[in-house]
């Protein structure tokens, strides 16, 4: 981290002019982090120009401060069908105005930044049917599924319905795109529930899946 110009010999005039020379930079910008620069004292916020992200020093260490462009809520405020067993679908959220960092291209979550995501999952699943009905939920990133990421669940009465949910946290590359898919083996009685307001009481709609996703670093 640099430090301000200390005064040489009498030229106290030239000195006060690169002080003023060196503030004017200092409050319009981050100084850069230098390979030498210490955390020993916490609240010390530097720009890492090799990372390109702003640290904080705090115990001991230079810790990154996450920058915005990188949060969205996503829902389906609509049943969503299957039209076969046993077959994938994606499934195509509409999101909240307020996204940054998050676009999308039908069924696929595109990422404007590299880094860490928390992504959180759930769904209303519902059945027409007194036998078994099952369903099954995974996520996939650039079109590979994620190993080890299904959640499967079964519902056995007729009007029966609950909620899945999950949350993980994926390390993804800029313009990498997330899609969740699903499948059930009997799409004529299985469906994801959106249930309408006041149904109840005087409670909210209910939709029938829902995704959100938060950057917690780079």
């Amino acid at each position: 981290m640099s430090s301000a110009p200390s005064p040489l010999g009498p030229e106290w005039k030239a000195w006060g002019e690169r002080i003023v020379e060196y503030l004017n930079r200092a409050r319009s910008r981050l100084v850069f982090k230098l390979s030498g620069d210490s955390a020993s004292e916490n609240g010390i916020i530097l720009w890492d120009n090799v990372n390109q992200y702003p640290v904080v020093s705090s115990g001991g260490s230079f810790k990154q401060i996450v920058l915005a462009d990188g949060h969205g809520d996503f829902t389906v405020a609509s049943d969503v069908t299957y039209a076969a067993n046993g077959t994938t679908y994606a499934i195509t959220y509409v999101g909240d105005s307020n996204n940054a960092g998050l676009t999308q291209n039908g069924s696929q979550i595109v990422f404007s930044e590299t880094g860490y995501y928390l992504v959180s999952f759930s769904a209303q699943v519902y059945s027409t049917s007194g036998s078994t009905v099952e369903f099954a939920f995974w996520p996939s990133v650039n079109g590979t599924n994620i190993s080890g990421s299904t959640i499967r669940t079964a519902l056995h009465g007729n009007g029966e319905t609950t909620v899945v949910s999950r949350a993980a946290i994926f390390h993804i590359t800029a313009n990498d795109y997330l899609e969740v898919k699903t499948a059930t083996d009997d799409s004529t009685h299985g469906v994801l529930k959106a249930f309408a307001a006041n149904g109840i009481s005087d409670e909210p709609a209910c939709p029938a899946t829902t995704l959100t996703i938060i950057r917690v670093h780079r």
